[in-house]
Parts: structure tokens; C-alpha cells; sequence
């Protein structure tokens, strides 16, 4: 294992970002735990390796939130708009215990099992209108946009449902700011999109607080009421700023996973029709072919972390104040955990040990519900559709983005089933 290996391409170049399978094969059979030239970041690709660091709280800090505030957050225009709204503060993603440890207490209670089991049926309900809308544009003989018409607002509506902003313009508003965020973290945006951005923040603060004013004064049966009035072992209760905070992380943690999930799940099916007729065959294989899918997608490439000594990781040295790129989307594909890791396997018998959500303390705390979305999703889907295909021409294609993968857009062809038409 090499500190600084002779690599093809740079890790963070946007070709690699857009399309990294061949690299992420590259790093496994040379060096996968690596220093990134020319740059104080230590790339960790090995599964052992990465599950090694997420255990080790002690080595390794989540206090990054700087390097997640945006590439321009010190620009002055940049800075005086977010001043407008409430200061950033670090919750769950971006805070080490004790601090963490009361969030996650107080988090915990809105994502129970109990919550995402009450909301199954109105998941199914907006999946089934959806697909159906899909459905009734193939009849007249339109492509589909897979990413459009269902990915994206499927996770969109179940959370602004649970927030109180249920419309379709308020969806619309939602998915705006969720893209908002995720273009902040991305860091590879134009100042101007920079700016645009920091505005959006702001006015999602500012909604924000009407709504979580309106359950203080009248508690409501939703995730967000949950979250205002969460309350345990004599913990203070969440502040204004700290459930602006987490439901932002939920925007696009869940958002951005649920849709990248979809629809690069849906290419996996296209691309292998063999383990989509084990699919059709036994329905019960769906909850393992969404934990394959969420192993091979893994939305949420990467994070960092924060080395807090000097230390090592498998072997490397790395040295305290520099960072740790824990790369999860290399992990899931480490051919030592997951043999022939690039082949999609409905009936995998290790697909849920993936690290797609994270793990230890910080496993993402909507892990749960974004599951059952997908779960839910892929249930319809298989029994609304009969047959999927790419749209003519059509060449899936990812957006840059050093956090996080996802489809821009995915055209597709649909087939009804007829046994289930309207």
C-alpha cells in the first residue's frame, strides 16, 4: 500500500466523479487507502478500512461542517445573505458525542419504526399516482423521464407531506431547496449558483420557522411535529436552528439517496433482465434487490472526517488536522467483501452489510424510511409495468458532485401491465 500511488486520474475529477467504477477497481488493486496528491486528504477505498475509521471516534472527528458550508461561504455577498437567516449549526452529520449523542436521542423518537410503518400507505399512494401518471404518458406514446416523473418526486412529496407543504407548488418549493443544499455541498458550482443558492437557504430558514411555530402552538400527527416536540431523559428540546439543521440534512440525505437509488436501480434492471425475472418471479427477493441496488448506487459517495491525532488507517499514516475522504461507493464494491462487486446479484447473501447509509454512530438516521420508500417503489413499479427500456439514444449520465451520484435524467420506454389497467 502506497502513501502517494501513481494513479490514472485525479480522485475528485469530474469525469471520475461522474463515472467512477473503473477507478474505484483501479484503487483496489493498488493502493486503497491513499494519500491524494497534492492535496492533505487521505482517500480511504477499503471496506475493513472504512468500517475501521467509523469506529474510531476517538481518531476521527465529523466536525467538517466548514467543508461542507460551500466552496464560497466566506464571499461577502455570499456571507451576507446567509446572515439574513439563522447560523449554520452542527447537529447530527457534522457533531461528535456529547453534542451528538443528544441529537441522535432526540432524532431518533420522529424516525422510529412506529413513524415510517404510519406513513406506508401514504408512500404507496404517491408512488401508485405517480407511476400511473408515467403509465398514461407511454399510452400516448411519450418518453418518460424515469428521473422527473417519478425519482425525484416520490421522496420530494413524502417529506414535504411531512412537513406540511403537501401542494405541488410546495413540492416544487421543497425539491428546489433540496437541490439548493445539495449543489452547497457539491462544491463545484459558479459563484453566481453560489450565490442563488445562499438565498434559497434563507428563504427555507424563514419557511421553516412558520411551520415549526404553527406546531408549537397546534401539535400535528408528521415527522416535523415529532421533531418540535421531541423530548427525552431530560434532554433540552431542539432549538429553532438545530430542526432547521436536521431537516435540511433529511432534504438531502433522503431525498438525494430514495432518488439516485430509483433510478440507478431502474438501470440495473434494464441492464440485466435475468435478475429482473427472479424479481418478477418472488416478490419477496424486492427488500434484498433494493439493499443490492443501494450497495451498487451508494448515493451518498463520500464524506469526510477530521483526523484528531496522529494516527493510521490500514497501514497509512495520516496526521492530525488533516481529512479523511471515507469513500463509501469504493467500499461497497471492495472485491475482498463482495466478490465479482460490480455484478448486480438480486439473491446476494451479504447486499445489507453495504455501507450506503454509513455506520456506527452516524448511520444516517432516515435510513429506515428512505428503505421502505424504495422497498414500496419497486413493488409498484413491478407490478404496474410490464416492460422497461432505455428511451432510443439515451445515455445515463451522473451529475458531478464530490459528496454525492445521482442521474440527471433517465428517458425511458414503459409498458402497461394489462392485468392491473385502469
Amino acid at each position: 500500500m502506497s502513501d502517494t500511488p501513481a494513479l490514472s486520474r485525479h480522485p475528485f475529477a469530474p469525469e471520475v466523479l461522474a463515472d467512477p467504477w473503473d477507478f474505484y477497481r483501479e484503487v483496489h488493486a493498488t493502493a486503497p487507502v491513499f494519500q491524494v496528491p497534492g492535496m492533505p486528504i487521505t482517500y480511504v477505498a477499503s471496506y475493513d478500512a472504512l468500517v475501521d475509521v467509523l469506529g474510531r471516534v476517538e481518531d476521527f472527528s465529523n466536525d467538517f461542517g466548514d467543508a461542507l458550508s460551500g466552496a464560497r461561504a466566506s464571499d461577502p455577498e455570499v456571507k451576507a445573505i446567509l446572515d439574513t437567516g439563522w447560523p449554520a449549526v452542527d447537529t447530527l452529520l457534522t457533531a461528535d458525542p456529547p453534542v451528538h449523542t443528544r441529537f441522535r436521542k432526540l432524532v431518533n423518537l420522529a424516525f422510529s419504526m412506529k413513524r415510517v410503518d404510519s406513513i406506508e400507505g401514504k408512500i404507496r399512494d404517491i408512488a401508485v399516482e405517480l407511476i400511473e401518471a408515467m403509465l398514461a404518458k407511454a399510452d400516448r406514446g411519450e418518453v418518460v423521464d424515469f428521473v422527473a416523473d417519478f425519482a425525484v418526486p416520490l421522496p420530494v412529496a413524502v417529506i414535504a407531506s411531512e412537513i406540511g407543504m403537501e401542494s405541488s407548488t410546495d413540492i416544487a418549493t421543497v425539491k428546489r431547496w433540496s437541490d439548493a443544499f445539495a449543489d452547497r455541498l457539491g462544491r463545484m458550482i459558479p459563484r453566481e449558483r453560489e450565490v442563488e443558492c445562499a438565498r434559497e437557504v434563507v428563504e427555507y430558514q424563514h419557511h421553516a420557522k412558520t411551520l415549526i411555530d404553527a406546531r408549537r402552538e397546534r401539535p400535528t400527527d408528521d415527522l416535523l411535529n415529532d421533531l418540535v416536540h421531541a423530548s427525552v431523559d431530560g434532554e433540552n428540546p431542539l432549538s429553532d436552528a438545530e430542526i432547521m439543521s436536521i431537516l435540511q440534512q433529511l432534504m438531502v440525505a433522503g431525498n438525494e439517496t430514495t432518488t439516485s437509488t430509483l433510478a440507478g436501480g431502474l438501470v440495473m434492471l434494464i441492464n440485466n433482465p435475468a435478475e429482473l425475472a427472479k424479481v418478477r418471479a418472488d416478490k419477496s427477493l424486492i427488500p434484498n434487490m433494493v439493499e443490492e441496488m443501494l450497495r451498487l448506487e451508494s448515493p451518498t459517495s463520500g464524506l469526510f472526517r477530521v483526523v484528531k491525532r496522529d494516527t493510521e488507517v490500514a497501514g497509512v499514516p495520516v496526521k492530525a488536522g488533516t481529512m479523511l475522504m471515507v469513500r463509501f461507493a469504493a467500499a461497497n464494491r471492495d472485491p475482498t467483501r463482495y466478490p465479482d462487486p460490480d455484478r448486480f446479484d438480486v439473491t446476494r447473501a451479504n447486499a445489507k452489510t453495504h455501507l450506503a447509509f454509513g455506520r456506527g454512530i452516524h448511520m444516517c438516521v432516515g435510513n429506515m424510511l428512505s428503505r421502505r420508500e424504495l422497498v414500496v417503489a419497486f413493488q409498484e413499479l413491478l407490478d404496474r409495468v410490464e416492460t422497461f427500456a432505455l428511451a432510443p439514444g439515451a445515455v445515463p449520465v451522473a451529475k458531478p458532485n464530490m459528496f454525492l451520484r445521482g442521474l440527471a435524467a433517465l428517458p425511458v420506454v414503459l409498458t402497461r401491465r394489462q392485468a392491473v389497467a385502469a
